[in-house]
C-alpha cells in the first residue's frame, strides 16, 4: 500500500493498495497504520466506522461538520462512485478547490478527506457500498450540507441525481452555508 498526495486539496491523500489477485478473486489490505502514519496522520484517531449502500444515480452530499470538523477515510468497497471533495478551510492554500475521483471495488483505493472539507458522492453502479472511517463520533447537530448543484462549485456529476435525502435536496448554496457557519 502506498500513499499519494492529492495536489488540489492540501492534506488529502489517496491510499492505494496492492491487491493480490488469482483465480479465486483478490485479497487487498484496506488499512495500514504504518502507511497512514507515514503521511503524518494518527491511525488511532479514527473512532467510528460506517457503511452506506446506494443505487445507481443516488447522490449523497455535499456534507461536512461544523466545529472541529471531521476527517474521514472513504472507500468504495463494492461498485463504483464519483467522489467529490471541496476544501472549505479558509487558512488552506487550496481553499475552495475541488477534486474529483472515481473510487471502485476494483481498486479499493481509500481517500483521506481532511477536516474542514466538504464531501459527497454519486453511485455509478447498480449498487455501491461506501465505507467511512471517521475521527470523531457523529453528532447530527454539527451536520452542514451544501447544495450539490451550486453553480459556484460547478461539480460535473456524471449522472442525473435519481434520489437524494430531503436534507440534500433542500441544502443551501455554498455562500449561504458559509454564512451560517460564521454565525
Amino acid at each position: 500500500m502506498k500513499a499519494l498526495d492529492v495536489p488540489a486539496i492540501a492534506g488529502a491523500y489517496l491510499f492505494e493498495p496492492s491487491p493480490y489477485t488469482d483465480e479465486r478473486g483478490f485479497f487487498s489490505r484496506t488499512f495500514d497504520a504504518d502507511v497512514v502514519r507515514s503521511v503524518g496522520l494518527d491511525p488511532n484517531a479514527f473512532v467510528q466506522d460506517s457503511l452506506s449502500r446506494s443505487v445507481r444515480g443516488v447522490l449523497r452530499g455535499l456534507h461536512l461538520r461544523s466545529g472541529a470538523g471531521e476527517a474521514k477515510l472513504v472507500r468504495c468497497s463494492y461498485g463504483r462512485i464519483f467522489d467529490v471533495v471541496v476544501d472549505l478551510r479558509p487558512s488552506s492554500p487550496t481553499y475552495r478547490n475541488t477534486a474529483f475521483f472515481e473510487l471502485s471495488d476494483e481498486t479499493q483505493v481509500t481517500l483521506y478527506v481532511p477536516a474542514g472539507c466538504a464531501h459527497g458522492f454519486q453511485a455509478l453502479t447498480g449498487t455501491a457500498d461506501v465505507s467511512y472511517r471517521i475521527d470523531r463520533p457523529h453528532d447530527p447537530a454539527e451536520d452542514v450540507t451544501i447544495a450539490f448543484d451550486d453553480p459556484e462549485l460547478a461539480i460535473p456529476w456524471p449522472l442525473p441525481a435519481t434520489s437524494m435525502s430531503r436534507r440534500d435536496r433542500e441544502a443551501p448554496s455554498l455562500a449561504e452555508a458559509l454564512r451560517q457557519q460564521q454565525k
